[in-house]
């Protein structure tokens, strides 16, 4: 992959993890994560009305008109530091999208390398959303359930107020989101399977086995802090074994001292008999 540009395609619904692999392969590849979440929230600190006009969609929980995504995608793809590729967290969610997106890569003479699903059930989606929270100073994200902070409601990298969005907070909210996600986005599933560009994952996972799967999926290899961590388990295999040698060995030391003690007597008895005789 390293010969062209790089073009990874990240999604999965609202809470599923992409963010937090983007940033796992985003250190693996050297290319940046481009999250519309974080185009966002940028445009909406620089004061423009395309930011405003995303914020007022997602605080009604509901998706971002697809001109206006669109238009904040491309622009960021444009960058100096995207030259190499990018790696698209959530961005397609439709097939207008998705198209778009074929259109803006084959104007570069590009395409996608691959579209990684990040498959997850709508229950357990419900109770990662409503327990998300995040950094109001550098938006780090946690959650309640699955990735809490090391003290509650302080951020771990900057000791921020950690806070939940205004949207999380309503369950109906919630779920009207995620149905409208399901909705435009198995299409979205059936396009990159159609081109043979589809990588499915389990994430139901640990962040760590989530990214070991992503990796395989690409033909890369697993990250070094998972093949570290598998090894304290042979180190404990070799540990008990030697625990399981040394009692067995204390169990088998009284029976070699009684067996040495028995010789020793009969050798003892042995050599009087010999005296007698010599007498004799």
């Amino acid at each position: 992959m390293a010969d062209k540009r790089t073009y990874l395609i990240l999604f999965g619904a609202q809470a599923s993890g992409k963010g937090t692999q983007a940033r796992m392969l985003q250190e693996r590849f050297g290319i940046p994560q481009v999250a519309t979440g974080d185009l966002f929230r940028a445009n909406l600190s620089q004061g423009t009305e395309l930011g405003q006009l995303a914020k007022s969609y997602m605080d009604r929980g509901e998706l971002v008109p697809d001109r206006v995504t669109v238009a904040m995608v491309e622009d960021r793809l444009s960058k100096p530091n995207a030259a190499p590729g990018a790696i698209l967290d959530g961005f397609p969610r439709n097939l207008a999208q998705a198209e778009a997106l074929d259109a803006m890569l084959a104007k570069w003479g590009e395409g996608i390398t691959a579209a990684v699903y990040i498959r997850l059930d709508r229950d357990r989606l419900m109770k990662r959303i409503t327990g998300r929270r995040t950094c109001g100073n550098c938006q780090a994200i946690y959650n309640v359930e699955s990735k809490p902070p090391k003290v509650e409601g302080v951020c771990d990298a900057c000791g921020g107020e950690l806070i939940q969005r205004p949207d999380d907070m309503d369950e109906t909210a919630v779920a009207r989101r995620l149905d409208i996600y399901f909705e435009q986005t198995t299409p979205v599933i059936e396009y990159y399977r159609g081109k043979n560009l589809l990588k499915e994952v389990d994430g139901d996972q640990s962040i760590e086995a989530v990214q070991v799967a992503i990796r395989e999926a690409l033909g890369e290899p697993a990250p070094k802090q998972v093949e570290v961590e598998a090894k304290p388990k042979s180190a404990v295999k070799k540990a008990a074994k030697k625990v399981a040698a040394k009692k067995a060995a204390v169990k088998k030391a009284p029976a070699r001292k009684k067996a040495k003690v028995v010789a020793k007597k009969a050798a003892t008895k042995k050599a009087a008999a010999k005296k007698v005789t010599r007498r004799k």
